[in-house]
């Protein structure tokens, strides 16, 4: 299944998006700190797509965006840091 993320952003916060016809279906959030730390606060993804690989693919959206623009990651989402925790290629962004 193909999905596609929008990426909304703030000065102090962002968020991906999934939406199928027009519902949200799945989100993934994160706080900025200053210029090169992001912290993911909380993921969701409706009940009907659980187990399908939407979770996974959120967090790997925010990774992407923390590696194309060199930002660090906080994972305080109890979630999103499982899915990093299985995912060693995720663990590059991670905040020392």
């Amino acid at each position: 299944m193909a999905m596609n993320f929008t990426h909304h952003e703030s000065e102090t916060k962002g968020f991906f998006e999934y939406k199928k016809d027009e519902v949200l279906m799945g989100e993934i959030s994160y706080s900025k700190v200053g210029s090169n730390l992001i912290i993911i606060d909380h993921t969701f993804v409706d009940p009907s797509l659980r187990g399908t690989g939407t979770g996974r693919a959120l967090v790997k959206e925010v990774i992407d965006f923390a590696k194309k623009n060199d930002l660090k990651v906080i994972p305080l989402c109890p979630f999103a840091n499982s899915i990093i925790k299985r995912e060693p290629e995720f663990q590059s962004v991670l905040s020392a």
